[in-house]
């Protein structure tokens, strides 16, 4: 029997395509290359290997899209015939729960299989991106340090290990240890763009902007690659970087570039310019025809179903353009009855809701109701929403809906928490100015 390089047997293989399936999963490892061109290569020659039906599954539900998601369904059904093992029969289920909109159970149910099989770096990956993606920090630290004592740096992968780990330590607060962590992972592999994002979340949170930009300029060349399937998402941190600077040209000049100029349809990368958009409207840039062409590419993500983190971030789109009208059908659907009893429809129904809302008030000048309902959103950890970095769009919206509502005692208080944090802050200093010239008129 086959095996893979961790050493867990791969059904329906032979030699020459686990090889190719291996580079395929080095390719998912690094976020770089087409992996899915190996896999269609290998099941062309070998329809019976098992993981890389499944591979391919995760790839197309990772992208959190409903046409991906619709196609992984029918991978995990051609696996479902095939004679499987115990391990690969235990990704089946991780990707049912996902299939069925219930991530919490899918990243339970990979719980188990990550500690009846330790060195199974596919299963480690995406049980972090599972995380993620409901915003479970502790998980993100801890899936990793329950296995990381039987990994070794001579077992291939083990970079990859660190600098997952490194973004879960991030995201616990943990900084010394996550830019620690992060810099062994590139020292043994420089190509890893998750490592070099888990150090930029760090520069970010500790509000060190300068320092982000450094980062990010001299290490270009290791992650901003055109086969890096993340590039966009770094880009999009170099730009906050510049907004935290006050250098609101610069960051227009990035969406402009190479966080747009692709058009990329990706779901992905559509959510870091929603957010982008949005962070520059509320600095008072003028993004005319930006918002359109954005809002018009989001129509074929925006299902209300699938996952209301990209959800949320079509509205910012919607709202820039006009479209209203698709903002409160969203909102409608959201608030009927559903017989769904999925953990997504309640993501929807308990915060995304409160969140589209928030946005739409505060697009629309309301801004007493706009803080109300941001402020009950923005404690969203451990529902869904991805990181830190990417949910601070909540607070720096709740702030302007303060200062520009005249609300002066939640704006102060409010400015302070943000220099409590990044003291340095240029953004956060005329926050608290703003706010305190709001109390002098």
């Amino acid at each position: 029997m086959v095996s893979d390089y961790q050493g867990y047997e791969l059904s329906g293989a032979c030699a020459e395509t686990a090889e190719l399936y291996q580079q395929a999963i080095s390719q998912f490892n690094l976020y770089r290359g087409d992996p899915v061109a190996l896999l269609d290569q290998v099941l062309a020659q070998a329809p019976d290997f098992v993981m890389a039906h499944l591979l391919k599954a995760y790839l197309y539900v990772m992208a959190t899209e409903p046409a991906a998601t619709t196609a992984a369904a029918g991978f995990v059904a051609q696996a479902r015939i095939l004679p499987a093992n115990d391990r690969e029969t235990s990704h089946i289920a991780v990707l049912s729960q996902l299939l069925a909109g219930n991530w919490t159970a899918a990243a339970q149910q990979m719980d188990q299989h990550n500690v009846a099989y330790p060195l199974d770096l596919l299963g480690l990956q995406c049980g972090h991106l599972i995380d993620f993606y409901r915003a479970s920090n502790r998980s993100l630290r801890d899936r990793l340090a329950r296995v990381i004592p039987q990994w070794s740096a001579q077992l291939p992968g083990y970079s990859v290990l660190l600098g997952m780990y490194a973004f879960g330590l991030e995201e616990c607060g943990d900084y010394r240890r996550a830019e620690a962590t992060g810099r062994q992972a590139l020292a043994l592999e420089p190509l890893d763009c998750w490592a070099h994002h888990a150090v930029a979340h760090v520069m970010e949170m500790e509000g060190r902007a300068e320092d982000g930009v450094g980062w990010m300029i001299t290490r270009q060349a290791s992650w901003a690659a055109s086969d890096n399937f993340f590039q966009v998402h770094n880009w999009w941190h170099l730009a906050l970087y510049r907004l935290e600077l006050g250098q609101t040209d610069a960051a227009l000049e990035l969406y402009d570039g190479p966080v747009r100029q692709g058009n990329s349809e990706m779901a992905l990368d559509m959510v870091d310019a929603s957010a982008l958009l949005w962070r520059l409207a509320l600095s008072g840039v003028e993004l005319s025809s930006r918002w359109q062409s954005l809002a018009q590419q989001w129509d074929q993500h925006a299902d209300g179903q699938l996952y209301p983190f990209n959800d949320w971030h079509a509205v910012m789109a919607y709202l820039g353009a006009g479209r209203t009208a698709d903002v409160e059908r969203l909102i409608r659907d959201w608030k009927q009855p559903t017989h769904l009893k999925t953990e997504v429809a309640d993501w929807a129904r308990t915060t995304g809701l409160p969140l589209v809302e928030g946005l739409y008030a505060f697009w629309q000048g309301d801004y007493a109701q706009a803080a109300r309902l941001l402020q009950g959103a923005r404690y969203i950890v451990n529902r869904f929403g991805g990181s830190h970095a990417q949910r601070d769009l909540i607070d720096w919206t709740l702030m302007e809906a303060a200062v520009r509502g005249g609300l002066t005692e939640l704006g102060r208080s409010l400015a302070n928490e943000r220099l409590a944090l990044k003291p340095h802050s240029v953004l956060n200093r005329q926050f608290l100015q703003r706010a305190e010239g709001s109390a002098n008129t």
